[in-house]
Parts: structure tokens; sequence; C-alpha cells
């Protein structure tokens, strides 16, 4: 579960990285930030960078989850096949 939690938290690192760059480059433009267009527009940002920026722990948090399921999938048609041996 280490790669979940490498790529939560750079995908919450580049949000609020997002969220400070609007905010900045609002201030800048005007007296006032509203908070909810802020937060929205870091929202954008940061799914649009992450595609681009997060590319390679997005891979090993999926080849980690694929490799579990695999895991999972044969232990279950072990069991299976185990469960089918004691009923014959």
């Amino acid at each position: 579960m280490k790669e979940f939690w490498i790529y939560t938290g750079l995908r919450f690192l580049l949000f609020v990285g997002s969220l400070a760059l609007i905010i900045g480059v609002w201030f800048l433009l005007d007296d006032s930030v509203p908070i909810l267009w802020a937060i929205v527009l870091a929202f954008v940002l940061s799914g649009v960078g992450s595609y681009f920026l997060l590319n390679g722990p997005r891979d090993a948090f999926a080849r980690r989850v694929e490799t579990r399921a695999e895991r999972m999938s044969a232990k279950i048609e072990e069991l299976r096949a185990k469960e089918d041996a004691d009923d014959a």
C-alpha cells in the first residue's frame, strides 16, 4: 500500500500547490478571491497536472493493485479446486 500513499500524497501536494498558485495570481489581479472558484480551478489544474506529472507513481500503484488482484484470484481458484476435490 506504499504506492497508494505516495500517489495520494503527491496528488494532495499538487492540489495545494495549484490552490496557492491560483490564489496568489488572483490576489495580484484583484483584491478579493472567491475561494469556491479558486478551489474549483485548483481541482481542474491539479487534475490535468497529475495526468502528466504523476504518470510514474500512478503506474506503480496500478501494477501493485493488479499483482494483488492476481494473487487473490489464484488463491480463490486454489480454494475452489480444493473444495471440488474434497466433494468428489
